[in-house]
């Protein structure tokens, strides 16, 4: 499967408990189709201390399906699908929304 989601994309959820938080992909899986999202689908991680860790509970942004993240068009900030078409010899991704080039 192809992912149109990169590492530094601002996306938005669009499925699921987190529906309508967006952030910007820190990290994409690509052979699980996950990214993770920052400020989005937070657990909690109990720790024990350990060396210089004090321990407690640890707040972590977790990995979400990337079926359900939109990437938001660069014009509108609003969900788009993403195309791919060759412009100077070159692959890059634009919105369908706008038909801007995303960066």
């Amino acid at each position: 499967m192809k992912l149109r989601i990169k590492k530094g994309d601002h996306v938005q959820v669009i499925a699921g408990s987190n529906k309508g938080k967006s952030g910007t992909v820190s990290l994409v899986i690509v052979d699980k189709n996950r990214a993770v999202v920052d400020g989005v689908n937070i657990a909690k991680k109990h720790t024990k201390p350990a060396n210089n860790n004090p321990g407690g509970i640890i707040e972590m942004a977790v990995p979400i399906h990337i079926s359900n993240l939109s990437l938001l068009d660069p014009v509108s900030k609003k969900p788009t699908r993403v195309g791919v078409r060759v412009e100077n010899g070159k692959k890059v991704r634009y919105s369908k929304k706008s038909n801007e080039i995303i960066k």
